[in-house]
Order: structure tokens, then sequence, then C-alpha cells
């Protein structure tokens, strides 16, 4: 409580007397006047000075809490941008992230082993599936858990956001692909039907009109969202479909599968572009490379380590190759390798061995120089591409680790396992000679209290 002098008190007195008197409230200022021994004969000139105060006091205190308000809020968002960007006035674009244990969140809650982890495209939350039939949506800064998405009824295998993070997609071993609303009412909008065994993988193309899915039926199917009808199916792969991935102009995708290769397929003509060989078992999953990213990884590869032209499906004249724009794709496998492909002409331009299990899910770094990998051998891989070789390596989680996602923006490496958990790790910043550790959280005490808690750097 602030105390204040005998002046004081009697100047606020005077104030409320003139603001009761001024509005009509005569009696009420009598009463007033009385119980707080107010003097009648107060000195006219002070009494001028204090007419009306009390209003303008009432509106500078309001207009102040504003500014401050709005301070407060400019101070929290450069905390955050001095947070994530390391010790720069300026803010630093993620270009030597690295992951660093011990994590910062480990998020309980799944009763099965997880099978996917997504970062939001907007948000500050994951979403994560599991063998348990659910779909749970994490908030990433506290590590709250927020909700559960329920409505399959068997193994949810894959979701993904479309770009604007308003949809969810997920697929299931029930057979079905449910369409999810994540901005109102978090409710499945449409359910999908038509493949005829377990669906592995589901991704929204860029227009987030239509989703691709891969099944165990050997068949990927192109879906209108807007009618939840098929409207072409993908056939060639001779065993499983793992996974199909959408490039970044939304013109092709590729798909792996248990037959061991990777096709190409042009969403235009509906039709194989190039299959490319090369993995000796089960290929998990594939990224494509942006392309901003394809001339610099493609100048880190040799003559001598590509490998022959695979199986093209069409042999192109020379002249039509180098016309057409280059592209790469990046593949895991059950062979415990990791392969960087250039699509034009099928060769497998270098390989990354290093992992002692199946390789699960592959991430590429932001600044397009590293490779971010997990795996059944329990670990967190993290690769130079240039050179070719493993720069760190983190014991992820006491059992397989199924899924991985990298932030785009922000210094966060997300990842799931079968050990029912979901875990949020360290970004080392690398600036220089010098290391900054960022765990990059919000402790949340109530609902007008919270800090920054920053670690030692």
């Amino acid at each position: 409580m602030v105390m204040s002098s005998s002046k004081q008190r009697d100047d606020i007195n005077l104030a409320i007397v003139d603001y009761l008197e001024s509005h009509g409230h005569a009696q009420s200022a009598s009463i007033f006047r009385q119980e707080a021994n107010v003097d009648e004969n107060a000195d006219p000139a002070r009494k001028a000075q204090l007419s009306g105060m009390l209003e303008k006091k009432w509106v500078l205190t309001t207009r102040l809490q504003a500014k401050v308000l709005n301070l407060e809020e400019q101070l929290k968002q450069r905390d955050r941008e001095v947070a994530f960007s390391g010790p720069s006035r300026e803010k630093r674009v993620p270009d030597e992230w690295i992951p660093r244990p011990p994590e910062l969140f480990q998020l309980t809650g799944h009763r099965m082993p997880v099978t996917k982890v997504v970062f939001h495209p907007q948000f500050n939350l994951i979403a994560s599936s599991s063998e348990d039939c659910t779909i749970k949506i994490w908030e990433f800064e506290s590590g709250e858990f927020e909700r559960t998405l329920k409505g399959h009824t068997d193994t949810v295998q894959d979701i993904n956001f479309n770009s604007s993070g308003k949809l969810l997609a997920s697929c299931s071993a029930d057979m079905t692909i449910k369409i999810w609303d994540f901005v109102n009412t978090y409710e499945c909008l449409k359910t999908l039907k038509g493949h005829e065994h377990n669906i592995s993988s589901v991704a929204f193309l860029p227009s987030g009109d239509f989703v691709l899915s891969a099944s165990r039926d050997k068949l990927i199917k192109l879906w209108d969202i807007a009618n939840g009808y098929c409207v072409q199916n993908f056939s060639k792969h001779t065993d499983w479909v793992r996974t199909v991935a959408v490039n970044e102009d939304g013109t092709c995708f590729a798909s792996c599968s248990n037959d061991r290769s990777i096709i190409v397929w042009c969403l235009a003509t509906k039709m194989p572009k190039m299959t490319l060989l090369g993995h000796e078992h089960v290929i998990e999953t594939i990224i494509w490379v942006p392309d901003k990213f394809t001339a610099q990884i493609l100048a880190f590869s040799d003559d001598s380590s590509r490998e022959g032209k695979t199986n093209g499906d069409i042999e192109q004249p020379q002249q039509q190759q180098q016309q057409q724009k280059m592209s790469m794709l990046i593949s895991a496998s059950r062979d415990r390798t990791i392969r960087f492909w250039e699509v034009l002409s099928g060769c497998c331009v270098c390989y990354l061995t290093g992992h002692d299990n199946w390789v699960r899910a592959i991430r590429l770094h932001p600044n397009g120089k590293q490779l971010v990998s997990v795996s059944d051998d329990k670990t967190l891989r993290v690769w130079s591409i240039e050179h070719r070789r493993c720069i760190k390596t983190l014991q992820a989680h006491p059992q397989f680790v199924t899924s991985l996602d990298f932030h785009s923006k922000l210094a966060f490496v997300v990842t799931g396992s079968v050990d029912t958990t979901v875990k949020l790790s360290h970004i080392v910043i690398s600036i220089g000679h010098y290391s900054f550790l960022f765990p990059l959280f919000v402790a949340v005490q109530d609902s007008q209290h919270f800090s920054l808690l920053f670690p030692y750097f």
C-alpha cells in the first residue's frame, strides 16, 4: 500500500468533494466532507487548482497504463527475438542450429507408440499421432497438453498440416483419411474412404485443395477435399507404398515403397517420370530438397560419388534435360543409409552411413548444409552433407525413434518414439568460435504472470 502525506490526503479529499459537487452529488459531498474532515474554509486558490483534478488524473493514469502494456509487449517480443536469434540486435537466420541434450520437455499422454510428430506452420503447437488411435496437440513453449482429436479406430500412421495450418490431414490403419478443422472446432470435416488396406502416408498439395495418400494396397490416391472423392489412382509400385512427398510447386510428387524403389510422378500427366533404384531394403521415407539448396548440395557431390543412372522410365535427350529445372530428393531406408538423388538424371549423387538400425525419419536443416535423422538405433544424428559424415549423435529415446520434425524458424527439434513420449530438444547456435544455448520457453504462472527462462550462455 502506498502511504501519502497529510497534505496529499487533504488534496485528494478536496478533489473528491469537488468531483461530487460538480457532478450533482451535493448530499454525498456533504457526507464525505464531514467523514473526511474536509476544511470548508480551504484556500480558494487551492480549490481552484484542484478543480477537475480527479478526472484529469484518471484519464492520464488510463493512458499511461495503456502505454505501459504496449511497452511490456514490445519488450516481450524483443526478448523472444533475442532468445531465438542469438546475441545480436538483428534477427539472425537459423544458420547453425544444432540439437543438444537434454530435452526441454518430455510430453507424455499417449498410451502406445508415437508414429508422427509435426510442428504447426503458424502457431506454437505440436501435433503427434499414435498407435492409440488418437492425435494429441501440445503447446511447445510451455510443454502443456492442449487437446486430443479422436475419430480413428486404429493406429494413426501419419499427420500433416496444409500450408496455412487451417487443416490437418490424418491417415490410419482403419483405411480412412480424415480432414480436421484446426481453426475453430477441431472437429473432423471429412472422412475419405477408398483404400483397401493400411494407409501409411498423407500429404497436402500446395493449393490445399487436394491430398495424396499412400497405402499398403500398393496404390497412391489423389483426393478432392471439397467433395471427398478420389479423383485419381497412381499404380506402379509392387508392394506397400510407405510415403508420398509433394515438391515445392506442386507439379510433381514422389513415392517410396517396400519394393525398394522411389517413383517420381508428374501430376499434370498423372504418369511416372522416373524410377530411382539403389536401396537394398524397404525405403521408409523421402523428402524434397528446397529449390534454393539444390545447386548447393549438388556442388558438395563429385562425379566419382555418383552412381549410374538407376532406371529412367523415359530416356531424355541431354539438351532437353539441361532445359528442365534441377531437383533433388533425399531418402532413408531400412538398409541404414540415407541417399541423395538428382531427379532429372536419376543418379544417386551421395549417401550417408552410420546408423546401426532402420532410418525412420529425416529433415533438412534450415541452412541446407546439414541433415537431421532418427533411427531405430534410438539416436538422433546430425550430418554434414558437404563432408558426408555424422557431426553429432544424441541418444534421443530409450526405444526406437519413429519421427522427427525440425522447426523452420525457431530453435526447436521434436521427436516421437515407441516409448510413447514426445521430446522437445534444445538447439545450439554456433557463431564463430562460440556456442550459445537457447532452450527458449516461457514458464506461465497464471494468466497475468509469466517469465522468460534463459539458461547460461
